[in-house]
């Protein structure tokens, strides 16, 4: 089983992570280069200055543009891929999928938790913006996530309708909180690349988690038929 589980994770993180890396590559990695010409430049005003949350420290080391900085996103999503197929092939073993096609769906549900959930109170946000304090985002995050999944588990899995009924309350208990929000918002790109970015980081994630789900039903149910055949 944990040879399964490692095998499942294993592959089905580095081509979700081959993937993303590719997509971001051709679209949302140019909108961050673009968004970072403007909070490079120089500021016009103090109070775009004060209220800039994401200006880097010019000391600070960043990838070069080009393969530096490919290789630390692939690396970075290689890392946060495997991950998360790890956790999908863990339910599957609680859980088997009878069919590939379920993967879809737990790709979905997974993308709801860790993407759309989240980013309903904190969207994606591009360099030169303005956001509140980096552990009140992180909380609220976590807490966003995991009422998610406890909610989605309740609506889907609950045997009577209270505790579905139990799920969509938990499900919008971080929203009716909020999410942390800068004292002033500020951002130094135009508002229509801010809407590009939040477009393109969300289908980027889309595919990713689709594509996330669906490998890891396929191999997870290949390496359970092989083992039965063995």
């Amino acid at each position: 089983m944990i040879k399964r589980i490692a095998q499942t994770a294993g592959f089905t993180g580095l081509l979700a992570a081959l993937l993303l890396t590719l997509l971001q590559s051709f679209w949302v990695a140019p909108l961050i280069l673009q968004a970072e010409t403007f909070e490079k430049a120089p500021i016009a005003t103090e109070v775009a200055h004060e209220h800039a949350a994401h200006m880097h420290d010019a000391q600070a080391w960043e990838p070069e543009d080009g393969w530096q900085r490919v290789l630390s996103t692939t690396g970075g999503n290689l890392v946060v891929a495997v991950g998360f197929a790890l956790m999908l092939a863990g339910l599957y073993t609680l859980r088997a999928p009878t069919r590939t096609a379920q993967g879809l769906l737990w790709g979905l549900a997974g993308y709801a938790t860790f993407v759309l959930a989240p980013t309903l109170g904190l969207p994606p946000e591009l360099p030169g913006t303005a956001a509140a304090d980096l552990a009140l985002r992180q909380t609220w995050w976590i807490g966003t996530a995991a009422s998610t999944a406890a909610g989605i588990a309740l609506i889907v899995f609950g045997h009577n309708w209270l505790l579905k009924v139990l799920g969509v309350a938990i499900l919008a208990v971080p929203h009716v909180i909020g999410a942390p929000q800068p004292e002033v918002h500020a951002m130094l790109a135009p508002e229509a690349l801010e809407a590009q970015f939040k477009i393109a980081s969300q289908l980027t994630n889309v595919a990713f988690w689709l594509a996330l789900g669906l490998i890891s039903a396929w191999l997870f149910r290949r390496n359970r038929d092989g083992q039965y055949s063995a």
